[in-house]
């Protein structure tokens, strides 16, 4: 596949052309190493949505908690959801304002403490504020990072950075969903305890490497900090450490130049505020996306399957742990290829092409699913319910090649840099009202009318395909800074014509120059 189909021509006249492949090259394969810290922190996310439902397989965790069933079961789970969205309106002025690294940090912190309660947990309210911390803390955790790995990664890599980065929610739901299963036969409180301590697993990998993880260069720029973003651009973008006039790099000048010129006419703008997000109507499309992809992500039905994986298979007629926990540890894997093969190819395929194919498959799929549901509750057969388990697999398929990849890697790349942090706050928010919302919805409906609740979902899922088909663009074949054009039109075109002013600039008067990395 050519550059310009990733990154655009401008980006990929300057790209250096060899015949090595990324990891053969020591600044490259050093910079996606330590983009594994930040990319981890979706896996911190997804050990949580997956550990709850195994801890629901779990009799010894129902027998020490009472066995909580509706409204009480529904705390339980949204006390993440509740604490997460206690952050949100702060965490954004917190990356801007302090950068992206130290609100990481603290959350790692954070979710540590909080699995050190969760595990010492000797009652149900204890329980429960250890959940609303792993929230909390979570929110520092994944706000900052997809911007991380935006702003950091090498041009051609950064449509599949970000696409991986919710991918790697997978990654922390195999773990607990295994971990669970392997549990599931001790005949103590050790069963629920052992999987809440490996919560920590995760974070504590991410505190280990977190020194040697580099600032955002977008953000540096912004703090009047132009010299340590080049260092850093030069150094891991192009491989040169002592950057002179004579021996500067085309790549991260242009890049520099894009990047600044870029940031200044946002400020100039008075761009910096929440009422930015609405305040033109380039702002208010990429606000309206990131919400609806948000949103859609979870009223598409997941929530039915992702919390209450157990009541769903009960429905059934699978209602032994050993079934059930099994199940579980299955799907997750396969969910992490589904994902993980749609970020590889979506530069190939682009981030439209998946939103759509996405919709109709979970769409056909869910169809499927209730029809198959209903003759399983009304005539007990044990073919329909065998479709239902196929039909969670198709429909997790579908789900996994875009509303996982592109959930957060798609708002990342849509907003500017001013807008980034508090866009994807706001997304943030629409994901957790939502999740906090179905947290109780859903097992109240699952309870009371069974299959038929399905229906709701079915006919969401036609609203969201209608306005994924009318609202998002493509996105491929631009850089980060170039997105713009997509919303702003000729106002980003005259970015674009600063942007090379100020290159030529840079490489009369050496911007770019600094002493160490």
């Amino acid at each position: 596949m050519k550059d310009a189909d990733i990154v655009g021509s401008a980006l990929a006249e300057v790209l250096p052309q060899t015949d090595k492949w990324w990891f053969q090259q020591r600044h490259l394969f050093r910079l996606n190493l330590l983009l594994i810290v930040p990319l981890l922190s979706s896996a911190v996310s997804g050990y949580d949505g997956s550990l709850m439902n195994g801890l629901q397989s779990l009799q010894q965790w129902n027998d020490y908690f009472g066995t909580p069933s509706g409204a009480t079961l529904g705390l339980v789970n949204a006390a993440q959801s509740i604490g997460s969205v206690l952050a949100l309106p702060f965490i954004g002025n917190l990356s801007d304002r302090f950068g992206r690294k130290p609100v990481l940090l603290i959350g790692i912190l954070l979710i540590i403490a909080a699995t050190i309660i969760q595990a010492a947990a000797i009652n149900y309210p204890m329980f429960v504020i250890a959940r609303l911390i792993v929230g909390f803390g979570g929110m520092f955790v994944v706000q900052p990072s997809p911007m991380l790995i935006a702003e950091l990664a090498y041009p051609t890599h950064r449509g599949k950075y970000t696409s991986a980065f919710w991918t790697m929610y997978y990654l922390g739901a195999i773990l607990a969903s295994w971990t669970t299963f392997g549990c599931q036969n001790y005949q103590s409180d050790w069963s629920w305890r052992t999987p809440s301590i490996l919560q920590a697993g995760y974070p504590i990998i991410q505190l280990i490497f977190f020194y040697w993880v580099p600032e955002s260069p977008r953000w540096l720029v912004a703090q009047d900090r132009a010299p340590e973003a080049a260092a850093i651009l030069s150094y891991y973008h192009a491989g040169v450490v002592n950057a002179t006039n004579e021996g500067h790099s085309p790549l991260v000048t242009r890049e520099l130049a894009e990047i600044v010129s870029t940031i200044q006419r946002e400020k100039s703008a008075a761009q910096v505020g929440w009422g930015a997000l609405f305040s033109t109507p380039g702002n208010r499309k990429r606000t309206l996306i990131a919400v609806c992809v948000g949103a859609f992500a979870q009223w598409n039905g997941i929530g039915v399957v992702s919390y209450y994986l157990t009541l769903v298979l009960k429905t059934i007629g699978i209602t032994d742990t050993f079934t059930q926990t099994l199940i579980n540890g299955l799907l997750q894997i396969f969910n992490f290829g589904a994902a993980l093969s749609a970020a590889i190819l979506v530069d190939r395929l682009g981030r439209r092409t998946l939103f759509l194919w996405s919709g109709i498959g979970m769409l056909i799929s869910y169809i499927v699913w209730t029809a198959c549901s209903a003759v399983n509750s009304e005539t007990g057969s044990k073919s329909a319910g065998i479709v239902v388990v196929v039909c969670l697999f198709t429909f997790f398929f579908h789900y996994d090649i875009a509303c996982t990849p592109l959930l957060l890697g798609y708002p990342t790349e849509i907003f500017t840099y001013t807008l980034r942090s508090k866009g994807i706050a706001l997304e943030l928010m629409a994901i957790y009202v939502s999740l906090t919302i179905q947290a109780f919805v859903n097992p109240i409906g699952m309870e009371n009318i069974g299959w038929k609740y399905y229906i709701v979902f079915c006919c969401l899922l036609v609203v969201f395909l209608a306005v994924t088909w009318v609202l998002f663009p493509e996105t491929k074949g631009y850089s980060l800074e170039e997105i713009a054009v997509l919303f702003d039109g000729p106002e980003a075109d005259e970015a674009r014509v600063d942007a090379k002013i100020m290159e030529s600039e840079m490489v009369a008067h050496d911007i770019t120059h600094h002493d160490k990395v």
